[in-house]
């Protein structure tokens, strides 16, 4: 927190010294001479027309929830069957520029998941740190560093503060935290357009499994597949999407959940990750086999105005072929409130986690609907649903979660608040679906951008 509030205090001095002017356009748009044009829109501009600039943003995801726990759910040692709990589900410091007409930088931290059972004062962690260079301005650019410049989907990389629902189809982030840090990885990357063309490719080398959140030596290698704990072999991700309408930015790598009727895109995508040797298992003899991890993706994302009065529409739909080898899967439950579970016949654990990842197929598909502006007052609604369906091998039954809500747009993505609905299922170890649990989860979000 120290060096952050250096940064905040040398950003103010900055910003006292330098003269400003109200009348400076942003950078995206056809730059314009102006004289003594330094500041405006949260950019710093390095030069007079505003091509070269630095920006700093900030937003804040606050959750209340009420939710049913998974049998056998325990925290510190204390079983729970239900609860309301308080926490940050995102905080997100962003720090990028474009600091000459081909290097541009980005720099983003904060923390995911504080709550009450959380370590205290040491969940700040960089998620992003990655310098770019253009070989030519449109076509081709290489990267290098820790970032979301990854594969797979749209959603493997998204923009938080834009995301319509009250969280991310999160099982498109395939190694989260596992082999990487929350989506980001290690890697050397391109990007580029080739006409409507939008594509990133990427190297990167996974981070090692014995770092990863809960991992135990002692479960050692079972007949189900699980990331190998041997030095991993580098991994290839690539994402290609074809933009028909409204040409979409690819300053940063994060995709926008929904423009609120400000564009028109129309987006068809494929993509992958591959590594060799990332997983293993026990075969029959009680040999170590080691077997290759590859996923495969296609989506479809439309998000369009619908009436003169700021209506728009939000879709979006994608189906994703995942192998992480024989009857994987991993549990996910978003800012846990749980620790623990007594009960060994519970497949899905503590708290609210579900096997959200597994071998198998998956599929996805959400939708909103944006009411007129001014709706209620200066204010509107949008709501949405969306459901993952998830057809894995381990289990016996599908695997669906869903998810309804609204969203209140008190200032557009500036100061929204959402309220959902989610529901899930509880699996046994036998991999058969035993019932089913709900939650109600209550979001303000801030963004300052």
């Amino acid at each position: 927190m120290k060096k952050l509030k250096y940064v905040l205090a040398f950003t103010g001095l900055i910003a006292m010294l330098l003269p400003q002017n109200v009348n400076a356009q942003t950078p995206e748009v056809a730059p314009v001479k102006q004289e003594n044009n330094f500041f405006k829109d949260r950019k710093f501009y390095l030069n007079e027309d505003g091509s070269n600039f630095v920006k700093f943003t900030f937003m804040t995801q606050a959750w209340i929830r009420a939710a049913d726990y998974n049998p056998g759910t325990t925290i510190n040692g204390v079983a729970k069957s239900s609860g309301t709990d308080i926490g940050i589900r995102r905080y997100r410091v962003q720090m990028f520029g474009q600091l000459t007409d081909r290097v541009f930088a980005y720099t983003q931290f904060g923390e995911n998941n504080f709550n009450n059972i959380s370590d205290r004062k040491q969940g700040f962690f960089v998620h992003d740190a990655y310098g770019e260079y253009a070989i030519d301005k449109t076509k081709l650019s290489l990267g290098l560093g820790i970032s979301g410049w990854n594969g797979l989907s749209r959603f493997a990389s998204s923009s938080v503060g834009t995301i319509m629902g009250i969280d991310l189809p999160l099982y498109q982030e395939a190694t989260n935290d596992v082999t990487d840090q929350f989506g980001r990885k290690l890697s050397i990357f391109a990007k580029g357009k080739l006409g409507k063309l939008d594509y990133r490719v990427s190297m990167a080398q996974p981070m090692s499994i014995q770092k990863s959140t809960g991992y135990n030596p002692a479960n050692g290698i079972s007949k189900n597949s699980s990331f190998s704990a041997n030095p991993p072999k580098m991994q290839y991700n690539a994402y290609v999407q074809y933009q028909f309408k409204d040409q979409e930015s690819n300053m940063t790598p994060y995709a926008t959940g929904t423009y609120l009727g400000k564009k028109t895109v129309f987006n068809v995508g494929v993509g992958a990750i591959y590594q060799k040797h990332a997983m293993w298992h026990l075969g029959v003899a009680n040999d170590t086999i080691s077997t290759d991890m590859l996923h495969l993706a296609a989506d479809i994302y439309y998000d369009a105005p619908m009436g003169e009065k700021g209506q728009a529409i939000s879709l979006y739909g994608n189906i994703t072929h995942f192998d992480y080898g024989t009857n994987y899967t991993r549990n996910s439950g978003p800012m846990n409130p749980a620790n623990g579970n007594n009960n060994p016949a519970i497949l899905n654990g503590a708290g609210n986690a579900f096997p959200m990842f597994g071998t198998g197929t998956a599929m996805y598909f959400q939708a909103g609907y944006k009411f007129k502006d001014n709706l209620i007052g200066t204010t509107t609604l949008m709501p949405y649903v969306s459901m993952q369906y998830g057809d894995y091998e381990r289990l016996n039954d599908a695997m669906t979660y869903y998810d309804a809500g609204v969203n209140w747009f008190l200032a557009g993505q500036t100061s929204k608040f959402t309220i959902s609905y989610q529901n899930r299922p509880v699996f046994g170890t036998n991999g058969n679906s035993i019932e089913r649990k709900g939650a109600v989860v209550a979001q303000y979000q801030v963004f300052f951008n």
